[in-house]
């Protein structure tokens, strides 16, 4: 099944906005809405989406696991959405949370403090 193939309850006007990619899913960078820390990138489809607006808690789309997933259900680390838009072209999502814990699976505060490259070279 591709995201497009999954049912939704997404609002059919926002469901017809987005652009998704081939898989039906769109990138979703989740952001800690008072620091403006970067958290993590995740994928959501219309559900996922629908999900995370009336849910309040981060919903993604595994794209390994092929299911719905929760960010905190078994972590603790939850995501508390603060607000949600989309990019000029519609084919991200930026999600403003409140970070409870670690945002990566790692254990880290965020996914991007790990790695950082060397400029210049």
């Amino acid at each position: 099944m591709t995201g497009s193939d999954r049912p939704s309850a997404l609002d059919p006007a926002l469901a017809a906005r987005l652009k998704r990619g081939a898989d039906g899913l769109v990138p979703a960078i989740a952001q800690q809405y008072d620091t403006g820390e970067v958290l993590m990138l995740g994928w959501m489809d219309d559900e996922a989406l629908h999900r995370t607006l009336t849910t309040g808690r981060c919903t993604y789309w595994s794209r390994s696991r092929q299911e719905y997933w929760v960010k905190g259900d078994t972590s603790g680390h939850v995501q508390l959405v603060k607000s949600v838009a989309l990019d000029c072209d519609a084919d991200t999502i930026l999600v403003k949370v409140d970070q409870v814990g670690a945002a990566c699976h790692t254990g880290d505060r965020t996914c991007f403090d790990a790695d950082v490259l060397p400029l210049g070279q």
